[in-house]
């Protein structure tokens, strides 16, 4: 019975619960409130620091290699590594002198380690030993991140004006170590990593990862990540400085962060829910499409505080769903021994659309003196993005899938849900 699994795994699932939500996640949740700040102290432009969401792009090639790591040597393994280097970049940043290049720098080594702190770690995790209930198993553990967001922000953001945004990176730092601690005490070993699995069902053959790079569902998922998450550098540095641009005050766009938050909350419990009941390419095409229409609410010419709070929320609602209906499809349609490399291949997309939409941004900015642009080809990526993961309800191998212990296959099971 699904609540027998919650009964035997509430443990692992509430330590990567606190793992992914005080990971490098919690920077996506308040690198806007430092924006503001960073800017003012240190006099860059709107378009200079747009482009710390194209770093992505430096550590692209590294993601595949991560999520092998992870396969191979374990979630606690790799959990270590990612919560030593996250704190140390913290404190990088509290120490910086002003140049933009040494900001750059400091994010690039923190998240070359960092991505250990991902969903590739936590969700590899959690769908080990959830079956019956995985989608809402994922869901309850993405959900961490941004209700760790949604409490963060604004306390961070009191918290910085009282002290000033060195001490928050000292205060992040101080978080993310006692997190990570906390996260690897409780999250117990990979049952990949137990001492009777064989080595060489671990290892994967140059032929074993050509067809699996060729398989037409993963190039659809992996597609249309790419395309939902060109939006993404909106959520991660720019929602704060997109809102007062509307004429919105500080106070107020502070709160609007965390109104966002609690909307991925939201989105991603009833993404949960809907994946254990519904087939998950209608999930996707109901879920993942619906951001465009706050992107387009972002454009148009208004500007009242009711309306922009809700583009936010309805934002906030699908930005929830890609992830669970991401990782969800990979632990169904893909042997779990793959689970982290593939998953990692998602995550790499999630960093390239990023990193995509911040060029964008930043030219939109340079060139059309404003975001306009960049919010309407966000919206029509979003909606592009949503038909590929619609897609894949009507193809793709139904690929051998374990239970958490590695016992018995889920084809039969899952057959119908996935045909």
């Amino acid at each position: 019975m699904a609540s027998n699994e919650f009964r035997l795994h509430w443990q692992p699932l509430l330590a990567a619960s606190i793992g992914l939500a005080l990971g490098a996640a919690l920077g996506h949740y308040t690198m806007s409130l430092f924006g503001p700040a960073l800017i003012a102290d240190f006099g860059w432009t709107k378009a200079q620091f747009a482009l710390i969401g194209s770093m992505p792009l430096m550590t692209l090639p590294l993601v595949p290699f991560a999520g092998r790591f992870v396969d191979r040597f374990g979630t606690r393994t790799a959990a270590i590594v990612g919560f030593t280097a996250l704190p140390l970049g913290f404190l990088a940043f509290a120490m910086m002198t002003g140049n933009i290049i040494q900001f750059f720098a400091i994010w690039l080594v923190q998240h070359i380690f960092a991505i250990l702190t991902t969903s590739m770690v936590f969700c590899r995790v959690v769908a080990e030993r959830f079956d019956r209930s995985r989608g809402l198993a994922l869901s309850l553990v993405m959900t961490a991140p941004p209700l760790a967001g949604a409490i963060t922000a604004p306390l961070m953001g009191a918290f910085m004006t009282e002290h000033g945004w060195r001490a928050g990176y000292v205060a992040m730092a101080a978080v993310t170590a006692a997190g990570g601690f906390l996260a690897i005490v409780m999250m117990g070993r990979s049952s990949r990593r137990k001492a009777d699995t064989p080595p060489a069902e671990l290892r994967l053959s140059r032929q074993e990862l050509g067809r699996l790079l060729r398989n037409p569902t993963l190039l659809l998922i992996v597609g249309g990540m790419f395309l939902v998450n060109i939006p993404q550098v909106v959520a991660s540095s720019q929602l704060k400085l997109i809102v007062m641009d509307r004429g919105v005050a500080s106070e107020t766009a502070t709160w609007m962060i965390s109104l966002y938050a609690m909307g991925v909350i939201i989105g991603r419990f009833l993404s949960g829910l809907a994946l254990d009941r519904v087939q998950p390419h209608l999930v996707a095409i109901a879920a993942l499409g619906l951001p465009a229409i706050g992107y387009f609410l972002f454009a148009s010419p208004l500007t009242s505080v009711g309306i922009l709070a809700g583009a936010i929320m309805v934002i906030a609602l699908a930005q929830g769903a890609e992830s669970d209906i991401g990782a969800y499809l990979i632990s169904r349609r893909f042997d779990m021994k793959n689970f982290s490399l593939l998953l990692s291949l998602l995550t790499a997309m999630i960093g390239l659309g990023s990193a995509v939409g911040s060029v964008i941004l930043s030219f939109s900015h340079q060139f059309a003196g404003g975001d306009v642009p960049f919010l309407i080809v966000s919206a029509i990526a979003t909606l592009i993005g949503a038909l590929l993961f619609a897609l894949t309800g009507g193809r793709g191998q139904r690929g051998r899938s374990r239970d958490p212990a590695g016992e018995k296959t889920l084809e039969q099971a899952i057959a119908g849900e996935l045909s």
